[in-house]
C-alpha cells in the first residue's frame, strides 16, 4: 500500500510496485438474419465473455502454475460456446449490427497510410481530445485530453482501474449480480471482492446495504450504471448518495460506462464524475464496443484525476504499450457517427419491446422492464425450476440463453440478450412457448 496521501484532494492511489465530423451513418446488418444468430456462426467464440478455458491437466514435467489461478472463474464460457446446429443464441452481448463505414474506411486509411509503428501510449492527442470533448457533450463530463488513456478494450481499463485502486487483501464493493468478470479480475490481483446485494424490485443500488458494507479495508466501490446483467440504470440521487458514501469514506469509484449511451429511460446516464465530489475520487471506464458495434477492434478508454492516469499510463507502458496506431483515427471518426448510435438504439428500443412483451406472456417468468443496456434480466423461480435447469431446458428447446447462478446474486435468474435480430427474437420466443405452454 503506497504513502499516497500526497495525492489529494481524493483517495489514495495504490502502486502495485510496492507490498504493502460528418461520417456516412452505419447501415444495419446487410447480414441481421436468423442465420445469423443460429450456430453455425461463432462470433462469440472470440469475445472476452465467451473465451473458452478447458480443464486439462498440466503436462507431465512441466512446472507448477502459479497458484492465483486456482478457482479463478471464467464467467459465463460455458453458456457462450457453440451448442449445436439450429439453436438460436441469446447469448452474446454483441451488438448485432455492423461497424459504422466511416470507421472502417478510416482503418484502411490508417494501414494504406502506413500507421503501422509505435506511437504515443495514452494514445495519439488527436484521439484523446476527441474523448474529452465527447465526454463534455453527452455526460457533462470535463476532463483534459492529457487525462485520457486509450487501452486495448474497455476490459483493460478495468484491470487498470482495479490495479490503482487495491493493493492485495484490499476490498472493492460490487452490486450484485454484476458483470461475470469483475469478481476474477480482482481476485486475480490480489484484492477481494465484496458483493452488496441490489434491490431485487428493480434492481437498483440498496444504499444502506452499501453503507454497512464499508470497513477499514475498503478501497474502492465499482458502479455499472447501465449495468450488465440486470438493465437497471442507477438514478442521479442513488448515484450522488454512493458518491457520498465514498467521499465520508476516502474511497475510489470505478465507473464502468460500457453502455451510458444505451439508456431507454426519461432520466439520463449519469457519471459520478460529473456529481460534486465525484470528480477527485471516480475513474470513467468506457470504449467502442457496445455503442459503435467495434467489439474485434478492441478499444476502450481511461479517465479520471490527473495522478490516477499518471499510473494508468504506467500501467499501459508496462504492458500493452498503446492500441493499434492505424485504428486511432477510425476511433477518432466512431465519436462522431452520432447518426449510427441513434439508429441502432432505435432498433434495440424496437427489440426490447418484442422481446419484454414475449417473454412477460409466459408462465413463470417475472420480468423487470429494462432501462438500458440491451440485456433482459428474468426472474424463472416461478417456474419450479433452478436457473440452470431452465438455461438447460431451454437449450432442449432450441434457445441458448445464459443462468446467472454462475455470478453472485444471480441465483433465480436468466439473462437474455435482444441485441440480436428481431427474426431471431421472435422464433426464439416461439420455441419457448411451445416449450413452456405448448
Amino acid at each position: 500500500w503506497s504513502t499516497g496521501r500526497d495525492l489529494h484532494p481524493g483517495p489514495w492511489i495504490c502502486s502495485p510496485l510496492h507490498s504493502c465530423s460528418a461520417t456516412r451513418a452505419a447501415t444495419l446488418d446487410p447480414r441481421n438474419s436468423l442465420e445469423d444468430s443460429l450456430q453455425g456462426e461463432d462470433s462469440a467464440s472470440g469475445t472476452s465473455e465467451g473465451m473458452f478455458i478447458s480443464n486439462q491437466p498440466p503436462a507431465r514435467g512441466m512446472p507448477e502454475i502459479s497458484s492465483r489461478y486456482e478457482g479463478l472463474g471464467v464467467g459465463f464460457a460455458p453458456y457462450l460456446q457453440p451448442p449445436g446446429p439450429g439453436v438460436i443464441r441469446w447469448t452474446v452481448g454483441e451488438p448485432g449490427f455492423d461497424t459504422p463505414p466511416a470507421v472502417i474506411e478510416a482503418a484502411i486509411k490508417g494501414l494504406e497510410e502506413g500507421n503501422t509503428k509505435y506511437t504515443r501510449g495514452a494514445g495519439s492527442m488527436e484521439l484523446c481530445q476527441a474523448v474529452s470533448d465527447y465526454l463534455a457533450k453527452h455526460h457533462s463530463v470535463e476532463v483534459s485530453a492529457d487525462d485520457v488513456v486509450i487501452t486495448p478494450g474497455a476490459k483493460q481499463a478495468l484491470l487498470y482501474s482495479f490495479l490503482i485502486t487495491t493493493m492485495p487483501g484490499d476490498e472493492a464493493i460490487l452490486l450484485a449480480p454484476s458483470w461475470a468478470s469483475y469478481e476474477p479480475m480482482l481476485e486475480l490481483i490480489g484484492a477481494v471482492p465484496v458483493n452488496v446485494p441490489v434491490r431485487r424490485d428493480d434492481f437498483h443500488p440498496d444504499l444502506d446495504a452499501i453503507r454497512a458494507a464499508v470497513t477499514d479495508r475498503t478501497r474502492m466501490i465499482l458502479v455499472n450504471s447501465p449495468c450488465n446483467p440486470t438493465g437497471a440504470v442507477f438514478t442521479p440521487d442513488e448515484l450522488q448518495a454512493i458518491v457520498d458514501i465514498a467521499v465520508e469514506h476516502d474511497l475510489w469509484i470505478v465507473s464502468d460506462e460500457i453502455y451510458a449511451r444505451l439508456v431507454w429511460m426519461d432520466y439520463p446516464h449519469v457519471s459520478p464524475y460529473a456529481l460534486p465530489g465525484g470528480a477527485e475520487r471516480t475513474l470513467i471506464v468506457n470504449g467502442w464496443s457496445k455503442s459503435w458495434a467495434m467489439t474485434g477492434m478492441r478499444l476502450g478508454f481511461l479517465t479520471g484525476p490527473p495522478s490516477a492516469m499518471r499510473a494508468a499510463i504506467k500501467s499501459q507502458a508496462n504492458s500493452a504499450s498503446h492500441v493499434p496506431t492505424f485504428m486511432m483515427h477510425a476511433a477518432t471518426v466512431a465519436l462522431g457517427c452520432d447518426d449510427s448510435v441513434e439508429e441502432f438504439n432505435r432498433e434495440y428500443l424496437k427489440r426490447r419491446e418484442i422481446m419484454t412483451g414475449g417473454l412477460s406472456k409466459l408462465p413463470g417468468l417475472r420480468i423487470v422492464e429494462p432501462e438500458g443496456a440491451f440485456y433482459v434480466f428474468v426472474d424463472i423461480t416461478g417456474t419450479g425450476m433452478t436457473d440452470i435447469e431452465f438455461a438447460d431446458g431451454a437449450l432442449e428447446a432450441g434457445v441458448q440463453l445464459i443462468p446467472t447462478s454462475l455470478i453472485t446474486g444471480g441465483e433465480g435468474f436468466v439473462r437474455i440478450s435482444y441485441a440480436t435480430n428481431e427474426e431471431a427474437i421472435h422464433e426464439g420466443l416461439r420455441r419457448l412457448r411451445a416449450w413452456l405452454v405448448d
